[in-house]
C-alpha cells in the first residue's frame, strides 16, 4: 500500500469516526436545544436548530409541576448511597471469589452471574413482595439495598484480584499475623482503585437512571427519583414536552460531567485485569 492510499484509508477513518461521534452526539444536543423551546416550537416545521429563549419558563413549569429539586436529590441521595454500598459489597464477594478456597466455589460464582442474564422485568413481582415484606415500600433503601449485590461488579472485582493482585501478597500479611477483614481493608482494597473507579462510575450511572425499580417501589411523588419524577409530566394528550426536555436536560447533565472527568479511567479500568502480567 503506498503513502497516499494509507492517508486515504487513514482520512476515510477518521471521517466514519466523527460521523459516529455527530450520530451519538445529536440526541443529547437536540434535548438541550428543545429545553429552551416551547412545545409547539418543538413540533413546528422545520423544528428548532438552536437554543431559544424559554429555558426558564420550562423549568417554572417543571417545578410548578412536580417537586423538582426534590426528586433530584432523592436521585443524588440514592445513586450515591448504591454506588458505595456497591463497590463495598461486589469487592468483598470478589475477594472472597479470588483468593480464597470453599466447597461449591465454582457452582456460587455461576449462580452470582446468572443475575447478568435474567432481564430486569421477571424480577419486578418478587422484588415488590420482598420490600412489602420488609415495609420498604416508599423508601429509598427499596432501591438502594438491593441494588448492591450487582453481578456485574463481583464478576469484575473476581476478574481484576485475580489478575492484578498475587496471592503472595496476601499470604505475607497472613504470616504477618494481619486479620483477614484487615487485609482486606489496608492491603486488598487500596490496590483496586482501577477497578473500583470504573465499577464505580457503571453503578452510578445504573441507580441514576433507574426507571423500573423506582416504579415498582416507591409510591409518593415527593419520594420520587427523577426519571420517575419526569414520567409525570407525560400523557397521551397533553404533555409539556419542554418542562419534560429542560428536567431532562439537567438530569443528564451530572452524568455528561462525571464522564467527562472519568471516561479515561473507565477505559483503563476494564483492561487493567485484562491480562495477566
Amino acid at each position: 500500500m503506498t503513502f497516499q492510499s494509507r492517508n486515504r484509508a487513514r482520512y476515510a477513518g477518521y471521517a466514519i469516526v466523527m460521523a459516529g461521534a455527530v450520530l451519538m452526539f445529536s440526541p443529547f444536543y437536540f434535548m438541550f436545544v428543545f429545553a429552551t423551546h416551547t412545545s409547539s416550537e418543538i413540533f413546528s416545521m422545520p423544528p428548532p436548530l438552536w437554543f431559544g429563549n424559554a429555558f426558564l419558563d420550562n423549568m417554572a413549569s417543571l417545578m410548578h409541576h412536580i417537586p423538582f429539586w426534590r426528586n433530584l436529590g432523592w436521585s443524588f441521595y440514592t445513586s450515591v448511597l448504591q454506588t458505595l454500598l456497591t463497590l463495598l459489597v461486589t469487592s468483598m464477594a470478589g475477594y472472597a471469589f479470588a483468593m480464597y478456597e470453599f466447597r461449591f466455589k465454582k457452582t456460587l460464582f455461576a449462580i452470582a452471574l446468572t443475575g447478568m442474564l435474567v432481564p430486569p422485568f421477571l424480577s419486578m413481582i418478587p422484588t415488590f413482595m420482598t420490600m412489602n415484606l420488609l415495609g420498604w415500600i416508599n423508601q429509598p433503601r427499596a432501591l438502594y439495598v438491593p441494588g448492591a449485590a450487582a453481578a456485574l461488579g463481583v464478576f469484575l472485582m473476581r476478574q481484576y484480584i485475580s489478575s492484578a493482585i498475587p496471592s503472595e501478597l496476601v499470604e505475607a500479611a497472613r504470616i504477618d499475623g494481619c486479620s483477614e477483614l484487615r487485609i482486606y481493608w489496608t492491603v486488598v482494597l487500596p490496590l483496586l482503585g482501577p477497578a473500583l473507579g470504573t465499577l464505580g462510575l457503571i453503578s452510578f450511572i445504573q441507580a441514576w437512571n433507574n426507571f423500573l425499580s423506582a416504579l415498582v417501589v416507591l409510591r409518593s411523588p415527593s419520594m420520587y427519583t427523577l426519571p420517575l419524577a419526569l414520567r409525570i409530566l407525560q400523557s397521551p394528550t397533553n404533555s409539556d414536552w419542554g418542562a419534560v426536555m429542560a428536567g431532562s436536560a439537567v438530569a443528564v447533565l451530572p452524568l455528561l460531567v462525571l464522564f467527562a472527568f472519568t471516561s479515561r479511567r473507565l477505559i483503563d479500568g476494564m483492561t487493567a485485569g485484562a491480562v495477566k502480567a
